[in-house]
């Protein structure tokens, strides 16, 4: 079985791990403590409020960790305040959270919880269809470097991008009814894992 961990700070947690649960194969697992990292082999940030959930990250002392194993490989997919999680640069601010991929982003860059909106986009490298996109709050990518390839963009600005190993989504797939992002996310660990077992 392959263990997704979903950090259980704050935000979305709950959406996420019945997400998971419908995928054959996989065994989603809360994450509070350093030790439930080490466990797993994907990790996902959750939506939610990206200031708590930062504070909270250091507060547990969850962020070496999980910089230490996204830098080691380990596949990670932020969500939303993810998104801005992983970022290097936050506009406005001067300060980031774990500083994993080569984006700039802007927080609630749709506008406020008034502004949420529902859309679907053709992402050709997550599925064949058109997909459901859930926008609460959500941050834009507004800049980012040529290692970062965007999967999807709505009005000229990047929604969703992937670096290597680290995924980013401006929306919530977990809101949705629709598994592909997360079955998107569940290769990327497989195939990390494959790559383990032959080196």
């Amino acid at each position: 079985m392959v263990r997704i961990g979903v950090l259980a700070l704050q935000g979305s947690v709950a959406e996420h791990m019945k997400m998971l649960s419908r995928i054959e194969g996989l065994t989603p697992c809360e994450i509070r403590r350093p030790e439930e990292i080490e466990t797993t082999s994907g990790i996902i940030l959750p939506g939610g409020e990206s200031t708590t959930i930062g504070k909270l990250l250091k507060e547990f002392n969850l962020s070496n960790i999980i910089i230490e194993k996204a830098r080691n490989g380990t596949p990670v997919w932020g969500t939303c305040a993810g998104m801005i999680l992983l970022a290097k640069e936050i506009v406005g601010e001067n300060y980031v959270h774990l500083g994993l991929m080569d984006i700039s982003v802007r927080r609630n860059a749709y506008g406020s919880q008034l502004d949420s909106f529902f859309t679907k986009c053709k992402i050709p490298d997550v599925s064949d269809i058109e997909i459901p996109l859930v926008f609460i709050r959500a941050p834009w990518v507004e800049w980012l470097s040529k290692n970062v390839k965007v999967l999807a963009h709505i009005n000229g600005k990047a929604i969703a991008v992937r670096q290597d190993n680290i995924l980013a989504t401006s929306f919530h797939p977990e809101l949705t009814d629709d598994l592909s992002f997360h079955r998107y996310f569940a290769k990327m660990v497989l195939s990390r894992m494959e790559k383990d077992s032959r080196s």
